[in-house]
């Protein structure tokens, strides 16, 4: 990370904050009422189901949109001022690429257009996929095009990345590798990453945040470690119903599912559950499932993810 982009940081900003934020489309509101804290340096998962809200929350701090209600603020500062631009690098499944510029044309553009480009991490990123410098951009495959979009996000060394799934046109063992890639470089310069992902199974591993969101507002954000925590899978033979409804009372029941000949339910808890009770700490999957199947469910925020003064989330 350069000098010039540490002196805009500020210890203890958060990478992203929403107070209120809302986006109202002609069809209703595709996000309200959002108000949530990314501390800085995380590896964000952001998910949740299609038209849930999380493209229009990127697009708004991408500064694509702008909102209808409440702000959202980038490091302290607005999306779309000199130093968000600077600092932020956006990457969607279109990716935004000039098919008729060569490879080492694309590089050369990140080059003059930033002050922070270190071409050494672009150019690495092409040669590990075996993309011709020399080649067209809309001569490449969806794989080639999507390694070289990351090159050219990765050499602005961004101090906050938002991902709305460019790696979704991925075969599995690239989009391992690229994800590897993308944590690599982001805690190596201790940058934010933001991932909008389907494939939460997929997230578990590579990310240390959540945000769940769903019917355009903020379910789950917070630390995956303590979001896990803070939650059991209860297990029970499904002809053993009411030793399973004894077993949940006291705790705050998210969800609850039958298969397999078991009923299985999601609770949230603070203490420890009775030693007879059939439990474990749920995947993140399950986690997420489960909120996704009780939208009325109480939300949930960490402590870091709680901005100070806006009540109706959960501690």
């Amino acid at each position: 990370m350069t000098d010039s982009v540490m002196d805009h940081q500020v210890p203890n900003v958060p990478a992203i904050e929403t107070i209120g934020l809302g986006r109202r489309y002609r069809r209703g509101w595709a996000l309200r009422d959002s108000s949530f804290r990314l501390p800085a340096g995380r590896i964000c998962a952001l998910v949740g189901p299609n038209g849930a809200g999380k493209t229009t929350l990127l697009s708004l701090a991408a500064d694509l949109i702008e909102p209808t209600t409440g702000t959202i603020r980038l490091s302290g500062h607005r999306p779309g001022s000199a130093r968000a631009r600077q600092s932020t690098a956006f990457l969607s499944q279109q990716k935004a690429l000039y098919p008729r510029f060569r490879v080492h044309e694309i590089l050369r553009m990140g080059l003059e257009l930033n002050p922070t480009w270190h071409q050494e991490t672009a150019e690495s990123i092409i040669e590990a996929g075996n993309v011709p410098m020399n080649a067209r951009i809309g001569t490449l495959s969806g794989g080639q095009s999507t390694r070289v979009a990351f090159a050219l996000a990765l050499g602005k060394r961004p101090r906050l990345m938002l991902l709305d799934e460019p790696m979704a046109d991925l075969d599995p063992l690239v989009r391992h590798q690229m994800t590897d890639t993308l944590q690599a470089e982001a805690r190596r310069h201790g940058s934010t990453v933001v991932m909008s992902s389907h494939l939460v199974s997929e997230l578990e591993g590579a990310c240390d945040y959540l945000v769940l969101v769903n019917n355009g507002t903020i379910r789950l954000a917070g630390e995956v470690d303590l979001l896990l925590a803070q939650h059991r899978q209860l297990t029970a033979q499904a002809t053993d119903r009411a030793h399973h409804q004894t077993n949940l009372e006291g705790y705050d029941v998210i969800a609850t599912s039958t298969g397999d000949g078991h009923l299985t339910s999601l609770v949230r808890t603070r203490h420890a559950l009775p030693s007879d009770a059939g439990h474990r700490a749920p995947t993140l999957e399950e986690l997420v499932l489960g909120y996704l199947r009780s939208p009325d469910a109480t939300p949930l925020l960490t402590r870091s993810a709680q901005v100070t003064g806006v009540s109706g989330v959960a501690a």
